[in-house]
Protein backbone atom coordinates (compact mmCIF):
# COMPACT_ATOMS: atom_id res chain seq x y z
CA UNK A 1 0.00 0.00 0.00
CA UNK A 2 2.89 2.20 0.77
CA UNK A 3 4.16 1.92 -2.83
CA UNK A 4 0.70 2.90 -4.17
CA UNK A 5 1.21 6.04 -2.02
CA UNK A 6 4.52 6.88 -2.89
CA UNK A 7 3.76 6.49 -6.77
CA UNK A 8 0.76 8.97 -6.32
CA UNK A 9 2.73 11.98 -4.92
CA UNK A 10 5.81 10.98 -6.98
CA UNK A 11 3.20 11.69 -10.49
CA UNK A 12 1.84 14.90 -8.01
CA UNK A 13 5.51 15.93 -7.82
CA UNK A 14 5.32 15.83 -11.47
CA UNK A 15 2.04 16.64 -12.30
CA UNK A 16 2.05 18.49 -15.82
CA UNK A 17 4.05 15.74 -17.20
CA UNK A 18 1.74 13.46 -15.76
CA UNK A 19 -1.43 15.12 -16.55
CA UNK A 20 0.09 15.42 -20.43
CA UNK A 21 0.37 11.54 -20.53
CA UNK A 22 -3.14 11.03 -18.79
CA UNK A 23 -4.69 13.33 -21.39
CA UNK A 24 -2.94 11.28 -24.60
CA UNK A 25 -4.02 7.71 -23.55
CA UNK A 26 -7.66 8.65 -22.84
CA UNK A 27 -7.99 10.41 -26.21
CA UNK A 28 -6.63 7.28 -27.52
CA UNK A 29 -9.19 5.07 -25.49
CA UNK A 30 -11.71 7.63 -26.48
CA UNK A 31 -11.27 7.27 -30.22
CA UNK A 32 -10.99 3.26 -29.75
CA UNK A 33 -13.94 2.85 -27.75
CA UNK A 34 -16.15 5.17 -30.15
CA UNK A 35 -14.96 3.17 -33.35
CA UNK A 36 -15.95 -0.22 -32.09
CA UNK A 37 -19.25 1.86 -30.37
CA UNK A 38 -20.21 3.11 -33.48
CA UNK A 39 -19.18 -0.33 -35.21
CA UNK A 40 -21.27 -2.57 -33.23
CA UNK A 41 -24.52 -0.18 -33.07
CA UNK A 42 -24.10 0.76 -36.76
CA UNK A 43 -24.11 -3.12 -37.71
CA UNK A 44 -27.26 -3.65 -35.13
CA UNK A 45 -28.76 -0.27 -36.43
CA UNK A 46 -28.84 -1.84 -40.27
CA UNK A 47 -29.99 -5.78 -38.70
CA UNK A 48 -32.63 -3.88 -37.24
CA UNK A 49 -33.93 -1.97 -39.92
CA UNK A 50 -36.36 -4.21 -41.63
CA UNK A 51 -37.70 -7.96 -39.32
CA UNK A 52 -40.45 -10.05 -40.15
CA UNK A 53 -40.10 -9.57 -44.06
CA UNK A 54 -39.27 -12.73 -45.59
CA UNK A 55 -38.42 -11.88 -49.49
CA UNK A 56 -37.81 -7.87 -51.09
CA UNK A 57 -38.87 -8.53 -55.02
CA UNK A 58 -37.54 -5.97 -56.98
CA UNK A 59 -36.39 -5.59 -60.80
CA UNK A 60 -33.73 -7.83 -61.20
CA UNK A 61 -30.18 -6.41 -60.03
CA UNK A 62 -27.66 -6.73 -57.38
CA UNK A 63 -29.26 -8.17 -54.28
CA UNK A 64 -27.52 -5.09 -52.36
CA UNK A 65 -28.49 -2.32 -54.55
CA UNK A 66 -32.49 -3.51 -53.92
CA UNK A 67 -31.59 -3.72 -50.79
CA UNK A 68 -30.31 0.09 -50.15
CA UNK A 69 -33.14 1.37 -52.29
CA UNK A 70 -36.22 -0.71 -51.00
CA UNK A 71 -35.20 -0.51 -47.52
CA UNK A 72 -32.58 2.24 -46.90
CA UNK A 73 -33.91 4.75 -49.76
CA UNK A 74 -30.80 5.29 -50.81
CA UNK A 75 -29.70 4.91 -54.69
CA UNK A 76 -32.13 3.99 -57.29
CA UNK A 77 -34.27 1.31 -59.14
CA UNK A 78 -32.99 0.00 -62.44
CA UNK A 79 -36.28 -0.38 -63.09
CA UNK A 80 -39.78 -1.04 -62.24
CA UNK A 81 -41.81 -4.01 -61.88
CA UNK A 82 -45.16 -4.16 -63.57
CA UNK A 83 -48.30 -3.94 -61.36
CA UNK A 84 -49.65 -7.53 -62.99
CA UNK A 85 -45.98 -8.84 -61.30
CA UNK A 86 -47.34 -7.46 -58.00
CA UNK A 87 -50.40 -9.10 -58.61
CA UNK A 88 -48.53 -12.68 -59.28
CA UNK A 89 -46.65 -12.75 -56.25
CA UNK A 90 -49.37 -11.40 -54.06
CA UNK A 91 -51.78 -14.22 -55.66
CA UNK A 92 -49.04 -17.11 -55.08
CA UNK A 93 -50.15 -19.68 -52.58
CA UNK A 94 -47.77 -19.51 -50.38
CA UNK A 95 -47.13 -15.51 -49.63
CA UNK A 96 -49.82 -14.45 -46.58
CA UNK A 97 -48.90 -10.99 -46.74
CA UNK A 98 -46.99 -8.18 -49.66
CA UNK A 99 -46.04 -4.46 -49.20
CA UNK A 100 -46.02 -2.19 -52.34
CA UNK A 101 -43.37 0.30 -52.58
CA UNK A 102 -43.19 2.94 -55.03
CA UNK A 103 -40.45 4.97 -54.99
CA UNK A 104 -38.99 8.77 -56.99
CA UNK A 105 -40.26 11.53 -55.62
CA UNK A 106 -39.25 13.70 -52.32
CA UNK A 107 -40.26 16.98 -50.15
CA UNK A 108 -37.56 19.24 -48.83
CA UNK A 109 -34.42 16.02 -49.49
CA UNK A 110 -36.99 13.84 -47.56
CA UNK A 111 -37.62 10.38 -49.79
CA UNK A 112 -41.76 10.07 -50.37
CA UNK A 113 -42.63 6.38 -50.28
CA UNK A 114 -45.84 5.41 -52.13
CA UNK A 115 -47.45 2.16 -50.23
CA UNK A 116 -50.67 0.94 -48.39
CA UNK A 117 -52.22 0.57 -45.31
CA UNK A 118 -50.57 -2.76 -44.74
CA UNK A 119 -47.52 -1.30 -44.37
CA UNK A 120 -48.72 0.00 -41.32
CA UNK A 121 -49.95 -3.48 -40.55
CA UNK A 122 -47.34 -5.41 -41.12
CA UNK A 123 -43.90 -3.79 -41.26
CA UNK A 124 -41.67 -4.56 -38.13
CA UNK A 125 -37.82 -3.36 -36.99
CA UNK A 126 -36.37 -4.42 -34.37
CA UNK A 127 -37.46 -7.41 -32.60
CA UNK A 128 -40.31 -7.77 -34.17
CA UNK A 129 -41.66 -4.00 -33.19
CA UNK A 130 -44.88 -2.77 -35.20
CA UNK A 131 -45.23 1.10 -36.26
CA UNK A 132 -46.65 3.16 -34.02
CA UNK A 133 -48.10 6.54 -34.15
CA UNK A 134 -47.55 9.86 -32.17
CA UNK A 135 -50.26 11.89 -33.73
CA UNK A 136 -52.83 11.07 -35.90
CA UNK A 137 -53.70 7.79 -38.74
CA UNK A 138 -52.62 6.37 -41.65
CA UNK A 139 -53.76 7.46 -45.03
CA UNK A 140 -57.73 7.57 -45.92
CA UNK A 141 -57.84 10.63 -48.13
CA UNK A 142 -56.26 10.18 -51.66
CA UNK A 143 -54.15 12.95 -50.34
CA UNK A 144 -52.95 11.98 -46.82
CA UNK A 145 -49.42 11.79 -46.35
CA UNK A 146 -48.13 9.73 -42.87
CA UNK A 147 -44.36 11.93 -41.54
CA UNK A 148 -41.73 9.54 -40.53
CA UNK A 149 -40.59 11.36 -36.49
CA UNK A 150 -37.59 12.81 -37.94
CA UNK A 151 -39.25 14.84 -40.60
CA UNK A 152 -42.07 16.19 -38.79
CA UNK A 153 -39.29 17.53 -35.83
CA UNK A 154 -36.78 18.98 -38.24
CA UNK A 155 -39.75 20.84 -40.44
CA UNK A 156 -41.87 21.22 -37.75
CA UNK A 157 -44.62 19.62 -39.15
CA UNK A 158 -48.29 19.29 -36.93
CA UNK A 159 -51.57 17.19 -38.27
CA UNK A 160 -53.51 19.13 -40.56
CA UNK A 161 -50.43 20.82 -42.13
CA UNK A 162 -50.32 21.27 -45.75
CA UNK A 163 -46.99 19.85 -48.01
CA UNK A 164 -45.97 19.87 -51.57
CA UNK A 165 -43.76 16.82 -53.43
CA UNK A 166 -41.37 17.59 -55.29
CA UNK A 167 -40.72 15.25 -58.94
CA UNK A 168 -37.04 13.79 -58.21
CA UNK A 169 -35.17 12.10 -54.66
CA UNK A 170 -32.78 15.25 -54.99
CA UNK A 171 -32.02 18.16 -52.50
CA UNK A 172 -33.21 20.75 -54.67
CA UNK A 173 -36.27 20.26 -56.86
CA UNK A 174 -37.30 22.06 -60.04
CA UNK A 175 -40.70 20.60 -60.42
CA UNK A 176 -42.83 20.40 -57.64
CA UNK A 177 -46.28 18.50 -57.46
CA UNK A 178 -47.79 21.99 -56.16
CA UNK A 179 -51.04 21.26 -58.14
CA UNK A 180 -51.77 18.55 -55.63
CA UNK A 181 -50.73 19.07 -52.16
CA UNK A 182 -50.95 17.10 -49.31
CA UNK A 183 -52.39 17.09 -45.96
CA UNK A 184 -50.57 15.31 -42.88
CA UNK A 185 -53.01 12.85 -41.33
CA UNK A 186 -50.25 11.13 -38.97
CA UNK A 187 -46.77 10.78 -37.16
CA UNK A 188 -45.25 8.18 -36.57
CA UNK A 189 -43.36 7.16 -33.68
CA UNK A 190 -39.22 6.99 -33.74
CA UNK A 191 -37.87 4.22 -34.86
CA UNK A 192 -34.28 4.69 -35.74
CA UNK A 193 -34.79 3.38 -39.47
CA UNK A 194 -34.78 5.17 -42.44
CA UNK A 195 -38.71 4.81 -41.47
CA UNK A 196 -38.22 8.09 -39.41
CA UNK A 197 -37.20 10.19 -42.62
CA UNK A 198 -39.53 8.94 -45.01
CA UNK A 199 -42.74 10.45 -46.25
CA UNK A 200 -45.24 8.28 -46.68
CA UNK A 201 -48.34 8.13 -49.15
CA UNK A 202 -50.75 5.93 -50.99
CA UNK A 203 -50.11 4.56 -54.53
CA UNK A 204 -52.97 6.08 -55.33
CA UNK A 205 -51.66 9.15 -54.32
CA UNK A 206 -48.43 8.39 -55.87
CA UNK A 207 -50.69 8.20 -59.79
CA UNK A 208 -52.59 10.96 -58.81
CA UNK A 209 -49.59 13.31 -58.89
CA UNK A 210 -48.41 11.92 -62.12
CA UNK A 211 -51.32 11.00 -63.77
CA UNK A 212 -51.18 14.06 -66.62
CA UNK A 213 -47.44 14.00 -66.87
CA UNK A 214 -45.76 12.99 -69.81
CA UNK A 215 -42.10 12.09 -70.51
CA UNK A 216 -41.06 13.66 -67.27
CA UNK A 217 -42.98 17.23 -67.49
CA UNK A 218 -46.35 17.91 -66.29
CA UNK A 219 -48.89 18.93 -68.74
CA UNK A 220 -49.64 22.39 -69.02
CA UNK A 221 -52.96 24.04 -70.42
CA UNK A 222 -56.38 22.22 -70.57
CA UNK A 223 -53.98 18.70 -70.76
CA UNK A 224 -53.32 19.20 -67.00
CA UNK A 225 -55.75 16.76 -64.50
CA UNK A 226 -56.52 19.09 -61.14
CA UNK A 227 -56.23 17.56 -57.75
CA UNK A 228 -60.69 16.84 -57.98
CA UNK A 229 -60.10 15.73 -61.38
CA UNK A 230 -57.62 13.23 -60.54
CA UNK A 231 -60.08 11.86 -57.63
CA UNK A 232 -62.68 10.30 -60.64
CA UNK A 233 -59.84 8.37 -62.44
CA UNK A 234 -58.71 4.92 -62.34
CA UNK A 235 -55.56 5.43 -60.20
CA UNK A 236 -54.46 1.78 -60.15
CA UNK A 237 -50.44 1.70 -60.57
CA UNK A 238 -49.32 0.57 -63.91
CA UNK A 239 -45.88 -0.53 -61.80
CA UNK A 240 -44.22 -0.33 -58.83
CA UNK A 241 -40.61 0.30 -57.24
CA UNK A 242 -39.99 -3.18 -54.92
CA UNK A 243 -42.62 -5.29 -52.77
CA UNK A 244 -42.05 -6.95 -49.02
CA UNK A 245 -43.29 -10.07 -48.64
CA UNK A 246 -44.76 -12.25 -45.69
CA UNK A 247 -44.97 -16.44 -46.20
CA UNK A 248 -47.27 -18.44 -44.56
CA UNK A 249 -44.71 -20.63 -43.49
CA UNK A 250 -41.00 -19.81 -43.66
CA UNK A 251 -39.91 -23.15 -44.48
CA UNK A 252 -41.06 -22.33 -47.89
CA UNK A 253 -39.05 -19.15 -48.22
CA UNK A 254 -36.57 -21.09 -51.10
CA UNK A 255 -38.97 -22.64 -52.96
CA UNK A 256 -40.96 -18.90 -53.24
CA UNK A 257 -37.93 -16.95 -54.09
CA UNK A 258 -37.20 -19.64 -56.56
CA UNK A 259 -40.29 -19.03 -58.24
CA UNK A 260 -40.26 -15.31 -58.17
CA UNK A 261 -37.02 -15.23 -59.90
CA UNK A 262 -38.18 -17.67 -62.69
CA UNK A 263 -41.12 -15.78 -63.41
CA UNK A 264 -41.68 -15.21 -66.99
CA UNK A 265 -43.86 -12.07 -67.30
CA UNK A 266 -40.49 -10.13 -66.75
CA UNK A 267 -37.09 -10.24 -64.83
CA UNK A 268 -37.59 -10.20 -60.95
CA UNK A 269 -35.49 -10.93 -58.07
CA UNK A 270 -36.64 -12.28 -54.74
CA UNK A 271 -33.73 -11.82 -51.61
CA UNK A 272 -34.05 -12.73 -48.44
CA UNK A 273 -33.06 -9.23 -46.22
CA UNK A 274 -30.84 -10.83 -43.46
CA UNK A 275 -28.39 -12.46 -46.12
CA UNK A 276 -28.47 -9.27 -47.94
CA UNK A 277 -27.66 -7.10 -44.95
CA UNK A 278 -25.17 -9.53 -44.04
CA UNK A 279 -23.74 -9.20 -47.68
CA UNK A 280 -24.41 -5.31 -47.44
CA UNK A 281 -22.15 -5.06 -44.38
CA UNK A 282 -19.04 -7.52 -45.61
CA UNK A 283 -18.46 -4.81 -48.36
CA UNK A 284 -18.06 -2.33 -45.05
CA UNK A 285 -15.60 -4.62 -43.71
CA UNK A 286 -12.52 -3.35 -44.98
CA UNK A 287 -13.32 0.57 -43.81
CA UNK A 288 -14.44 -1.41 -40.53
CA UNK A 289 -10.98 -3.25 -40.02
CA UNK A 290 -9.15 0.00 -41.30
CA UNK A 291 -10.75 2.22 -38.51
CA UNK A 292 -9.63 -1.02 -36.17
CA UNK A 293 -6.64 -0.63 -36.82
CA UNK A 294 -6.13 3.15 -36.80
CA UNK A 295 -7.39 3.05 -33.47
CA UNK A 296 -4.74 0.70 -32.62
CA UNK A 297 -2.05 2.63 -33.65
CA UNK A 298 -3.45 5.78 -31.89
CA UNK A 299 -3.44 3.48 -28.42
CA UNK A 300 -0.02 2.04 -28.76
CA UNK A 301 1.29 6.26 -29.80
CA UNK A 302 -0.76 7.31 -26.55
CA UNK A 303 1.58 4.39 -24.24
CA UNK A 304 4.91 5.25 -26.19
CA UNK A 305 4.44 8.58 -25.10
CA UNK A 306 3.99 7.87 -21.35
CA UNK A 307 6.80 5.18 -21.74
CA UNK A 308 9.16 7.70 -23.26
CA UNK A 309 7.76 10.42 -20.31
CA UNK A 310 8.97 7.68 -17.65
CA UNK A 311 12.00 7.12 -19.24
CA UNK A 312 12.98 10.58 -19.96
CA UNK A 313 11.97 11.26 -15.90
CA UNK A 314 14.20 8.42 -14.58
CA UNK A 315 17.62 10.48 -15.72
CA UNK A 316 15.95 13.42 -13.52
CA UNK A 317 14.90 10.84 -10.72
CA UNK A 318 18.39 9.17 -10.66
CA UNK A 319 19.40 10.24 -7.26
CA UNK A 320 15.92 10.11 -5.65
CA UNK A 321 15.99 6.29 -6.63
CA UNK A 322 19.35 5.84 -5.02
CA UNK A 323 17.94 7.09 -1.67
CA UNK A 324 15.44 5.19 -1.90
CA UNK A 325 17.44 2.55 -1.82
CA UNK A 326 20.16 3.83 0.59
CA UNK A 327 16.96 4.02 3.22
CA UNK A 328 16.04 0.49 2.86
CA UNK A 329 14.13 0.27 -0.30
CA UNK A 330 15.03 -2.89 -2.14
CA UNK A 331 15.14 -3.29 -5.79
CA UNK A 332 11.92 -5.03 -6.21
CA UNK A 333 10.40 -1.62 -4.35
CA UNK A 334 12.19 0.40 -7.18
CA UNK A 335 10.48 -1.89 -9.78
CA UNK A 336 6.89 -2.24 -8.35
CA UNK A 337 7.24 1.78 -7.80
CA UNK A 338 7.45 3.08 -11.35
CA UNK A 339 4.97 -0.41 -12.48
CA UNK A 340 2.55 1.00 -10.16
CA UNK A 341 3.39 4.79 -11.83
CA UNK A 342 2.49 3.52 -15.11
CA UNK A 343 -0.77 1.55 -14.05
CA UNK A 344 -1.59 4.56 -12.42
CA UNK A 345 -1.30 6.77 -15.56
CA UNK A 346 -2.94 4.18 -18.17
CA UNK A 347 -5.93 3.90 -15.40
CA UNK A 348 -6.71 7.48 -14.98
CA UNK A 349 -6.24 7.92 -18.82
CA UNK A 350 -8.40 4.79 -19.12
CA UNK A 351 -11.38 6.25 -16.58
CA UNK A 352 -10.75 9.80 -18.44
CA UNK A 353 -11.23 8.30 -21.76
CA UNK A 354 -14.41 6.70 -21.33
CA UNK A 355 -15.75 9.68 -19.70
CA UNK A 356 -14.95 11.52 -22.62
CA UNK A 357 -16.76 9.19 -24.63
CA UNK A 358 -19.92 9.53 -22.72
CA UNK A 359 -19.66 13.22 -22.78
CA UNK A 360 -18.75 13.40 -26.41
CA UNK A 361 -22.19 10.27 -27.29
CA UNK A 362 -24.63 12.13 -25.52
CA UNK A 363 -23.66 15.44 -27.24
CA UNK A 364 -23.32 14.36 -30.79
CA UNK A 365 -26.64 11.45 -30.52
CA UNK A 366 -28.98 13.63 -31.79
CA UNK A 367 -26.72 14.92 -34.70
CA UNK A 368 -25.78 11.19 -35.38
CA UNK A 369 -29.40 9.71 -35.61
CA UNK A 370 -30.45 13.15 -37.18
CA UNK A 371 -27.88 12.82 -40.14
CA UNK A 372 -27.26 9.30 -40.39
CA UNK A 373 -30.25 7.63 -39.21
CA UNK A 374 -27.84 5.62 -36.34
CA UNK A 375 -28.93 5.55 -32.92
CA UNK A 376 -25.79 5.50 -30.76
CA UNK A 377 -27.04 3.69 -27.26
CA UNK A 378 -25.22 4.85 -24.37
CA UNK A 379 -24.84 1.82 -22.50
CA UNK A 380 -21.94 0.68 -19.91
CA UNK A 381 -19.21 -1.15 -21.89
CA UNK A 382 -19.86 -4.70 -22.64
CA UNK A 383 -17.42 -7.72 -21.70
CA UNK A 384 -15.77 -7.11 -25.08
CA UNK A 385 -14.84 -3.34 -24.70
CA UNK A 386 -13.88 -4.81 -21.29
CA UNK A 387 -10.97 -6.58 -23.13
CA UNK A 388 -9.89 -3.91 -24.82
CA UNK A 389 -9.44 -1.75 -21.69
CA UNK A 390 -7.47 -4.85 -19.62
CA UNK A 391 -5.72 -5.16 -22.91
CA UNK A 392 -4.85 -1.83 -22.81
CA UNK A 393 -3.89 -1.57 -19.22
CA UNK A 394 -1.82 -5.08 -19.56
CA UNK A 395 0.31 -3.19 -22.51
CA UNK A 396 0.99 -0.12 -20.15
CA UNK A 397 1.78 -2.39 -17.48
CA UNK A 398 4.57 -4.36 -19.85
CA UNK A 399 5.67 -0.75 -21.28
CA UNK A 400 6.65 0.17 -17.44
CA UNK A 401 7.85 -2.34 -17.10
CA UNK A 402 11.44 -1.31 -19.29
CA UNK A 403 11.62 1.91 -17.21
CA UNK A 404 11.16 -0.16 -13.86
CA UNK A 405 14.28 -3.14 -14.81
CA UNK A 406 16.40 -0.26 -16.07
CA UNK A 407 15.82 1.59 -12.22
CA UNK A 408 15.83 -2.06 -10.93
CA UNK A 409 19.49 -2.25 -12.28
CA UNK A 410 21.07 1.07 -12.07
CA UNK A 411 19.34 2.65 -9.51
CA UNK A 412 21.76 2.52 -6.22
CA UNK A 413 25.40 2.73 -8.56
CA UNK A 414 23.81 5.32 -11.31
CA UNK A 415 22.47 7.57 -8.67
CA UNK A 416 25.81 7.50 -6.00
CA UNK A 417 28.30 8.28 -8.47
CA UNK A 418 29.37 11.60 -9.15
CA UNK A 419 29.89 11.74 -13.29
CA UNK A 420 31.76 14.54 -14.72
Amino acid sequence: MYLLTLSLRSLANRRFTALLTVLAIALSVTLLLAVEKVRTEARASFANTIAGTDLIVGARSGSVQLLLYSVFRIGHATNNIRWDSYQFVSDHPRVAWTIPISLGDSHRGFPVMGTNRTYFERYRYGRQQQLDFAAGTPFDDLYDAVLGADIARELNYQLGDKLVLAHGTGAVSFVDHDDKPFIVSGILQRTGTPVDRTVHISLEGMEAIHVDWQQGMPARGSAAVSADEARELDLTPSAITAMLVGLENRVSTFAVQRDVNQHRGEPLLAILPGVALQELWSLLGVAEKALFIVSIFVVLTGLVGMLTAILTSLNERRREMAILRSVGAKPRHIFGLLLLEAASLALAGILLGLALLYIALGISQPWILSNYGVHIGISAPGLYEAKLLGAILLASILMGSVPAWRAYRQSLVDGLSIRT
